[in-house]
């Protein structure tokens, strides 16, 4: 089993920042990609951005540019920095880990956190 525990989620004003980390406990030796996903209300839970243990990203088309992803290995942590929010990007933000090899998601080795609330208003 792997915990995922998320922090950093707050209100912020459109341009600002925040930055989001998960750390992970347990099994983490099964686990090749972290990522953020994201679930605004009335909405579909989306990829935001993920990375895998090599260090290759995907990000999703409306963050570029303005999220960056980025791990500690030895931390065993993942952090979402994320700059000029959008009131767009108000939604509740949850941190995925998962094994299988490569971007592969095996099933039965697919862990969620229990997300953080991201607001972007004014």
């Amino acid at each position: 089993q792997v915990q995922l525990v998320e922090s950093g989620g707050g209100l912020v004003q459109p341009g600002g920042s925040l930055r989001l980390s998960c750390a992970a406990s347990g099994s983490i030796f099964s686990i090749d990609v972290l990522g953020w996903y994201r679930q605004a209300p009335a909405k579909q839970r989306e990829l935001v951005a993920a990375i895998t243990s090599g260090g290759s990203t995907n990000y999703a088309d409306s963050v570029k540019g303005r999220f960056t992803i980025w791990r500690d290995n030895a931390k065993n942590t993942v952090y979402l920095q994320m700059n000029s929010l959008k009131p767009e990007d108000t939604a509740v933000y949850y941190c995925n880990g998962w094994g299988g090899g490569g971007w592969y998601r095996e099933p039965s080795n697919d862990y969620w956190g229990q997300g953080t609330q991201v607001t972007v208003s004014s």
